[in-house]
């Protein structure tokens, strides 16, 4: 029997409380920490649409959290649940974020609160299509303003619609196809931002595990290979990251929760399998390659080395974080450890690496869309063929020096970088380098008690620097 925790503080105060630790890091003035922990606007929209043949009302919100930077970048979510508190607190984690990883945006989020599986295509597009034409209406839309992307419940082809009703209402804008990204390729959409998210969280790892000292804190030893992974929500981001993981890195997922339950299988589960088969049967009720859990939360607490949180916010919360016992946390989702459930897991030793870096594989790719978006080429087509000849001469001169090649070698640098390339390499530097700076204030700081704090910190720093710099206008 589940107990109900009364005292666990919102999505939003989890945020701001976050952020009021990092702040007691710094020296700021009290009235920019005050401007810097608020959001500065949310616009709340209720519209009609006939779906078949009956008038339905939908509400939704987008909200501007730091316009230090502009566009203001972030998802749009369509869930039942989704409400303004949560939007709000997800505007203002991705202002921080984009302000951690060096993405020039400042951050928004939008919700429409709306169950998508209730609905046909046909309704889904109409919906969607009303919805972004009320964002226009207010600004909320566009390529040098606010520019959204895919999020729970949405995907490449929302993310078509909105581009298209915001091109038939603004034809003179030349730069239309930036105003939103996770677009599917064919609509100007680049290749790599359906995993982005995921394989940004693999990325993150990979950093982690290259740090010995980091490692040994987490109890552990060695790289990834080998390790016990459970991952929770096999969406968009968990899939991606637990394919990749096991795929490429060796490490063995042992566990999967969804939403109508979880799998269990210490030898590992493949994941495309288990991926396949919840296609073909609406969930992962009856795979037989595992052990069927059917309250799948109580995998959480199941022995693993790294846990991956990678759906909603606050299933790790302080009525069950006392009986997580993995040993490292890596949180893909948006909030999905309470800020009461983070004092608990810090004070048992477990380590966390937060979702304030680790999931900002998105916004990274998504700022890479929206750059090709505003140059009109896409990436690599300037310099690719021109890198296959330089390397097709080096190799000449190699071998015109009596050394052979071998051909693995001959067929990688005869190939320049393509598209994707070019974006899984920016995106690993993007995580490498902001880890590096997330541990070197943890290890430095005799005040920075987490990496959260210490990315939280950055963030915050960051942006008060920008907002000094530009000046303070009465």
């Amino acid at each position: 029997m589940t107990t109900h925790v009364t005292n666990e503080v919102s999505f939003r105060k989890s945020v701001n409380l976050t952020v009021e630790m990092a702040i007691a890091t710094l020296d700021l003035p009290e009235g920019l920490a005050y401007y810097i922990e608020s959001v500065d606007n949310v616009y709340q929209i209720r519209f009609p649409v006939k779906i078949k043949g009956k008038i339905e009302s939908f509400i939704g919100w987008r909200a501007v959290h730091g316009e230090h930077k502009l566009p203001v970048k972030g998802g749009i979510r369509f869930a039942p649940n989704v409400n303004q508190d949560e939007v709000e607190a997800l505007a203002a984690l991705m202002s921080y974020k984009c302000a951690l990883v060096d993405v020039p945006f400042g951050g928004s989020k939008g919700g429409l609160a709306i169950d998508p599986r209730r609905y046909d295509e046909e309704s889904l597009e109409k919906i969607t299509r009303r919805f972004a034409f009320e964002l226009m209406r207010k600004d909320y839309i566009g390529p040098a303003t606010n520019v959204p992307a895919p999020d729970m419940g949405t995907g490449p082809r929302e993310m078509a619609w909105i581009a298209s009703t915001y091109k038939a209402h603004k034809m003179d804008d030349i730069d239309h196809m930036a105003c939103v990204t996770g677009k599917p390729v064919s609509q100007g959409g680049i290749r790599g931002r359906v995993e982005a998210t995921g394989r940004g969280v693999v990325f993150g790892l990979r950093e982690f595990f290259r740090h010995p000292e980091d490692v040994k804190m987490a109890k552990m030893e060695g790289g990834l290979e080998g390790k016990k992974v459970i991952v929770q929500g096999l969406g968009n981001v968990g899939y991606h990251a637990a394919k990749i993981l096991e795929e490429e890195d060796g490490a063995k997922i042992i566990a999967v929760l969804e939403y109508d339950g979880g799998i269990l299988n210490p030898d590992g589960i493949e994941i495309e399998d288990l991926a396949e088969y919840r296609k073909n049967n609406k969930g992962i009720k009856g795979y037989p390659k595992g052990t069927y859990v059917e309250d799948s939360s109580t995998l959480l607490e199941e022995e693993c080395d790294i846990l991956i949180p990678a759906a909603l916010e606050g299933v790790i919360n302080q009525e069950n974080a006392s009986r997580v016992k993995a040993k490292l946390i890596a949180e893909a989702a948006n909030g999905p450890v309470t800020f009461g459930a983070d004092a608990i897991l810090n004070q048992k030793g477990v380590v966390i690496i937060p979702d304030a870096y680790l999931n900002a594989g998105g916004v990274t790719v998504s700022y890479f869309e929206w750059i090709k978006n505003l140059s009109h080429i896409r990436l690599g087509r300037m310099q690719r063929r021109y890198e296959e000849r330089q390397n097709a001469e080096l190799i000449q001169a190699i071998e015109a020096s009596g050394t052979a090649v071998s051909e693995n070698l001959r067929k990688s640098l005869l190939q320049g970088a393509d598209e994707i390339d070019l974006v899984r390499s920016g995106l690993d530097d993007t995580m490498r380098m902001a880890f590096q700076f997330i541990r070197e204030r943890y290890w430095s700081r005799d005040n920075v008690s987490s990496y959260r704090i210490a990315a939280m910190a950055i963030a915050v720093e960051k942006i008060a620097n920008n907002v000094m710099e530009q000046g303070v206008y009465p």
